[in-house]
């Protein structure tokens, strides 16, 4: 555990002197939130709070994630310079879409609305980062696409043909789910904090070095994230850090190949966006609405909750999700 311990001070060190650096320098550039209109009123007073904070995230990953591929890329020990070339492809996919957030945020504070990039702009941008890591694990890295069934206790290969579009679907509804969830101060990062924690230690449990070495980097990045990042928040992410998340925690469970795993990990953003379904199923039939307000973690807010018990509540439902996870591998 040493050297994850190691891994994970250093990443949360780096994230919370960039995140003096950065956070400044977006309030210069004046790179605030722009709330919805229709969302909690309690949320305009957060109008104008540094946005985009996700880039702190996407360089310290970039440069902590190429510190460790190549003092691992120099060893003379086979495996662990294999383990070096295996952590390119993770580190690839969540800068690839941590990128495509950043410019989504950039469209949105440009233009000064919500909107941002146009979806199928983004969507095409996602695809071909998704397809592209799905086509190097199987053709470069050949890696076995096999999906652990949970409690069954038993692997299924699947065709190649049936991974990467599996893998796309994946990574679009846990980027989704991510991004829904974040809409409280500290709510989606400290989710993920969790979730990423759980599959680091099934990395660890399994082997898989590879997931073991990213899985630290982003816990520390992600702590040191949630400095500035509780109520009352200094920095939001934006969807530059939703992306960047919710894709590594699809690509963490893919390379464990467990992303089955995640239906009971990470419950907290699925009923996240369970609730923005029914709620836009049943209001289009029948004029009305089910919650309060959607997602989920809003319909709590006006029900009176502080944004510090929804963030803790949901945390802790995350973190009896992630327990059981462990006990039925």
């Amino acid at each position: 555990m040493e050297f994850q311990t190691k891994i994970i001070l250093l990443s949360f060190v780096a994230t919370v002197i960039l995140s003096f650096i950065i956070i400044p320098l977006l309030k210069k550039l004046k790179v605030g939130q722009i709330e919805r209109e229709d969302g909690p009123q309690s949320h305009l007073k957060k109008q104008g709070t540094p946005t985009m904070g996700g880039i702190i995230m996407i360089i310290v990953i970039l440069v902590v994630g190429m510190f460790m591929y190549f003092d691992y890329a120099r060893s003379e020990d086979a495996g662990e310079s294999q383990m070096a070339q295996n952590l390119l492809p993770i580190i690839a996919v969540t800068l690839g879409f941590g990128i495509i957030g950043l410019i989504d945020d950039l469209k949105k504070l440009i233009g000064k609305n919500t909107k941002g990039l146009k979806p199928a702009y983004k969507m095409i941008g996602l695809l071909i980062v998704s397809v592209g890591f799905s086509l190097y694990l199987t053709e470069v890295m050949h890696f076995e696409p096999q999906i652990y069934i949970p409690f069954a206790d038993i692997y299924f290969t699947i065709p190649v043909w049936v991974f990467v579009p599996f893998v796309v679907l994946v990574f679009l509804s846990t980027t989704n789910a991510i991004n829904l969830t974040d809409g409280i101060d500290g709510l989606s990062t400290s989710v993920t904090t969790i979730i990423v924690a759980c599959l680091t230690v099934i990395s660890i449990v399994f082997g898989v070095k590879e997931i073991t070495v990213f899985g630290a980097i982003l816990i520390g990045a992600c702590l040191g994230f949630l400095v500035f990042n509780l109520y009352p928040a200094r920095v939001m992410m934006g969807d530059t850090g939703s992306l960047l998340l919710g894709v590594a925690i699809a690509g963490m469970a893919i390379y464990l190949k467990m992303p089955l795993l995640l239906l009971i990990i990470a419950l907290v953003p699925i009923l996240e966006t369970l609730s923005v379904i029914i709620q836009v199923a049943h209001f289009k039939r029948t004029g009305k609405r089910i919650f309060k307000m959607a997602p989920l973690h809003h319909h709590f807010e006006l029900s009176g909750w502080k944004e510090n018990k929804v963030v803790a509540v949901f945390s802790m439902v995350t973190l009896v999700c992630c327990v059981l996870g462990l006990m039925i591998i």
